[in-house]
């Protein structure tokens, strides 16, 4: 064993004093998480639906738990009594100087109310050998947090994993090495016409236009010379919502083509309008497309911009819409183990990632400065591991209803949320089974991306039970 790991494990077991929140859960701090998070469940943000949920009044989302007592910008002084705080500081003077959040286990015995004052006390549970990532050389940390209120009822825990690493030291710095990145060949761009150039100016513009006859107002795709319905020649076009549903698809395995990532799912989509047009259907496990589910367009820049200032080129793309969310809870008996829940894609966006590392009051920069997350090895900014977790109660709890009660959520990282990418949610129901009267869901969940899966974890959700 070396030193530094010595010193680092004679810090294994201690616990640190209780650290008090600088606030109260307030609803201010709920609304920014919600607002960030995109969760409009009103048991969190509308007084008159919380006070007639059973709840009985406003609640903060459950996955906020560690946001309370995060240090914010300014760093409190410890007193010396924090065993995380002494590991990571002889991690950091021996190089490990990066970051990143791996693992995270909450567990809710209540939802926290407006006014509830929380204290965490932490307990370091073990730092790993040396191991090699592909982030880089670096060390597991793995503490423990109890939670308490003002009366010192415990009110939640986290078992909380983070790898303190080198930069420089993974797959990741090949390019800082010499290493050039790989030359994606960009895809063919279109043949365009006089005919079809209004409908490729508006790709350009994210608008998706299709043609209209200026006489009988009927609509038609592939764009025409002369309306088929009345053979006029005075034709315009409108613009389309740019949702509809997946009339038909096929799965393009060869030949293969540089420019694309294999399978290729080509789609018939139906638009709202009416009329039915070829595109690729993006950012969807092959096994969870089907006929007849909803899609919108998106544009997506396959080509970009060049130094000189000219255009890129997009292309009207279309994904998966995110289902509506439950007005009423599912009950218990509502459920069936091997039940799916509809994918839901969520864009990853640096506003996105940067306002919810914000709303989790997590100011590590490599969640917010590009220059600093460049210089501690990661490409770009990505998503914290806060807002991994809020997005996926936000999945579940969309599904079930507002008043489902997640009892833990047990999330694990892998590939990063990089701005630029979308990350599509599954889940399907693993178990159910009745608990002192309680009826007990566990929900799989995963988030994935172009890289790989994001995110992998479970839920707990506590349903109500007809008759009780």
């Amino acid at each position: 064993m070396s030193d530094l790991l010595e010193r680092l494990r004679a810090q294994v077991g201690r616990t640190g004093s209780p650290q008090l929140a600088r606030d109260a859960v307030n609803t201010p701090m709920i609304r920014h998480w919600c607002d960030a998070m995109e969760d409009a469940n009103p048991c969190y943000t509308d007084p008159a639906a919380a006070a007639n949920s059973s709840h009985g009044e406003i609640v903060a989302p459950p996955t906020m738990l560690n946001a309370w007592n995060m240090i914010g910008l300014i760093p409190r002084e410890s007193g010396g009594d924090d065993p995380q705080g002494a590991a990571l500081g002889e991690l950091d003077a021996a190089g490990y100087s990066s970051v990143v959040a791996t693992n995270c286990d909450h567990e809710y015995p209540r939802y926290l109310r407006v006014g509830d004052h929380l204290s965490g006390t932490l307990e370091l549970l073990d730092v790993s050998e040396e191991k090699q990532t592909a982030l880089g050389i670096g060390h597991f940390v793995t503490t423990q947090t109890t939670y308490r209120d003002q009366n010192g009822d415990d009110v939640g825990s986290m078992r909380f994993r983070i790898l303190k690493f080198k930069p420089g030291t993974g797959r990741m710095a090949a390019a800082a090495d010499g290493e050039a990145p790989p030359v994606r060949m960009p895809r063919p761009r279109p043949g365009i016409s006089r005919d079809t150039k209004f409908f490729w100016d508006g790709v350009q513009q994210d608008e998706l236009r299709i043609q209209e006859c200026s006489s009988c107002q009927s609509l038609f795709h592939p764009p025409m010379v002369r309306c088929p319905r009345c053979g006029s020649y005075d034709l315009g076009h409108r613009v389309a919502s740019g949702r509809g549903h997946l009339y038909s698809f096929v799965e393009v395995h060869h030949p293969r083509v540089p420019s694309f990532d294999y399978p290729v799912t080509v789609g018939l989509v139906e638009l709202e309008e009416g009329t039915r047009l070829l595109s690729e259907v993006i950012d969807l496990d092959e096994d969870q497309v089907e006929i007849g589910m909803p899609l919108e367009v998106t544009f997506e820049e396959v080509e970009p911009p060049e130094a000189s200032g000219q255009f890129g080129w997009k292309l009207p793309l279309f994904r998966a819409v995110r289902a509506p969310r439950r007005e009423t809870t599912l009950r218990f008996e509502d459920i069936e183990v091997g039940q799916a829940l509809a994918p839901c894609p969520i864009p990853i966006t640096a506003t996105r990632i940067v306002a919810c590392a914000i709303a989790s009051r997590d100011y590590q920069d490599v969640h917010h400065d590009r220059d600093l997350a460049i210089k501690r090895g990661s490409p770009d900014i990505f998503m914290n591991i806060l807002t991994s977790g809020g997005l996926s109660g936000r999945y579940v709890s969309d599904w079930a209803g507002p008043e489902a009660r997640m009892r833990n959520l047990k999330i694990r990282l892998g590939a990063p949320n990089y701005p630029g990418d979308c990350m599509t949610m599954y889940g399907s129901v693993a178990s159910k089974e009745v608990v002192d009267g309680a009826g007990v869901v566990g929900i799989q969940v995963r988030g994935t991306n172009r890289l790989g899966d994001h995110v992998t974890g479970t839920i707990d959700l506590e349903l109500p039970v007809s008759g009780k």
